[in-house]
């Protein structure tokens, strides 16, 4: 008896302590009385990552009536004598913002060249706002003043003096800028084929440009503004229907639990960021490692899956880059043949769209180019990909470098700038499970019911699998719910 006391004397104080630790790497600390509710969670450690994820960036103190509040927002209140009436769906896709039926590119030299200038242009529009005046590249090298150039960066590297050196194109010209090594700006990130703004002065000989700024489009600092919505929206990534690790126990888990909650906490929204089955010949031996091996039978048995979801909840689904459609972004919705197989409460869009739900706007990627974030700078990781979303909202587009891993179709128009602040932003494909808060803006890896894969455990790669992030679309509380 003794020693089970002693035990779980152990466990408490550990799980206090880890509780705590993940309170101050956040700079926040909790009241005793907020700890204690915390500590009375059946899942301490997820209750409180929701808690500090739903927190301002200020907060420094969380106390009993934060964590009170912070449940208000997610609790169903039950109440037998009230009767809800049937709500309608309130959401639409963005105009502009999906590609299917639009493609026309057919992959030529001239396809590409206007490509990239449509997303020169839309990024020029959007630095313009922050910066006023600007210069041409041509007539920015002739003066002998400081001035405001905006430019494509088409290479940067590490001088064997520490410093660096980009050169930049526009429409007119081409230069290239030199950023000291004792500038502020030495140790930004700075990846190919972004579009960027800098503040400089021409050196006499006009061969180089010395950056004193940098500016990037970036996305503004807004705070959540509550709304009357009581509706939330839930998100599902990465489900590889058709492999024999898809976690079938864990997802009849989740759905049992739908079933139960959804509708007195109003769950009226599903988003599906792609990856939905696992696809046919998407990597050397996959075949080892399906199910179901025909790509017919994977979507007939991801429907039958989702007939299951109750019947309110509106569903939305993209493809990912196991999903039948092209590989090149942006992916135009699932075609016909396979979007037969769904129920009518199942939407088909590309990848990536934004979504207008209950009067928030939510920008959801399936996040392919996070292979190429990581790859191409040292200090982002999978470990982190709401690391990656930052960088990417800092530059307005999802999939800036051209080259790598991502393939992009070059239209005429580039849909993978992020041309509206959204107040919600979704990726899946890394397999992980995290959310955060950046200006505002509700950030949501959202998770994987795939087990670890072979090719994983080779990579020393742990998925988090079966876990579904809900965002209350009024009061922006996130939980993130286990199975």
């Amino acid at each position: 008896m003794l020693k089970k006391y002693i035990t779980n004397h152990l466990f408490f104080e550990q799980m206090r302590s880890d509780v705590l630790e993940m309170a101050a790497r956040k700079s926040m600390f909790l009241s005793p009385e907020a700890l204690e509710i915390v500590l009375g969670d059946p899942e301490p450690m997820m209750f409180i990552n929701n808690v500090l994820s739903s927190m301002s960036k200020n907060t420094m103190l969380i106390g009993k009536n934060d964590v009170l509040g912070y449940l208000s927002g997610i609790v169903p209140k039950k109440d037998a004598s009230v009767v809800k009436n049937k709500r309608q769906p309130d959401i639409s896709v963005m105009p502009g913002t999906d590609i299917t039926g639009e493609s026309s590119c057919e992959g030529k030299v001239d396809d590409f060249s206007r490509y990239f200038m449509s997303r020169y242009s839309m990024m020029r529009d959007i630095l313009r706002k922050r910066m006023g005046a600007v210069l041409p590249i041509k007539n920015a090298m002739s003066t002998d003043r400081e001035v405001q150039v905006i430019g494509m960066v088409s290479e940067s590297l590490i001088t064997k003096n520490g410093h660096r050196m980009l050169t930049l194109e526009d429409d007119t010209d081409s230069c290239k800028v030199l950023i000291l090594k004792d500038s502020p700006n030495i140790n930004d990130i700075v990846v190919n084929d972004e579009v960027i703004g800098l503040v400089g002065s021409p050196t006499r000989d006009r061969k180089l440009l010395v950056a004193s700024e940098i500016i990037r489009p970036g996305v503004s600092s807004e705070p959540w503004e509550t709304s009357d919505s009581v509706a939330s929206v839930a998100f599902l990534s990465d489900i590889h229907v058709g492999s024999h690790t898809f976690l079938e126990s864990r997802w009849k888990k989740m759905i049992s639990w739908l079933r139960e909650n959804s509708r007195s906490m109003d769950l009226d929204y599903l988003i599906l960021p792609g990856d939905v089955v696992d696809g046919i010949g998407i990597f050397p031996g996959q075949q080892e490692e399906l199910e179901i091996d025909d790509i017919y039978e994977q979507y007939k048995k991801l429907a039958e899956y989702l007939k299951d979801v109750p019947d309110h909840i509106k569903i939305i689904m993209q493809p990912g880059n196991h999903d039948a459609v092209r590989p090149a972004e942006p992916q135009p919705a699932l075609p016909k043949v396979f979007g037969e197989s769904f129920d009518s409460n199942v939407m088909l869009t590309s990848n990536p769209v934004y979504l207008k739900i209950e009067n928030r706007t939510i920008l959801t990627y399936h996040g392919r180019s996070i292979d190429d974030w990581v790859a191409g700078v040292q200090r982002l990781t999978y470990d982190d990909p709401v690391g990656v979303m930052r960088e990417m909202l800092e530059r307005r587009h999802v999939a800036p470098i051209y080259g790598m891993k991502t393939a992009l179709a070059p239209e005429k128009k580039d849909y993978l700038v992020i041309e509206k602040r959204p107040d919600i932003f979704v990726t899946g494909h890394v397999h992980g499970a995290d959310t955060d808060e950046y200006k505002g803006i509700r950030l949501i890896a959202a998770s994987t019911w795939q087990d670890q894969t072979e090719f994983q455990r080779m990579h020393n790669f742990n998925p988090e699998p079966g876990v579904m992030p809900i965002v209350h679309l009024g009061t922006g509380r996130t939980m993130m719910k286990g199975f």
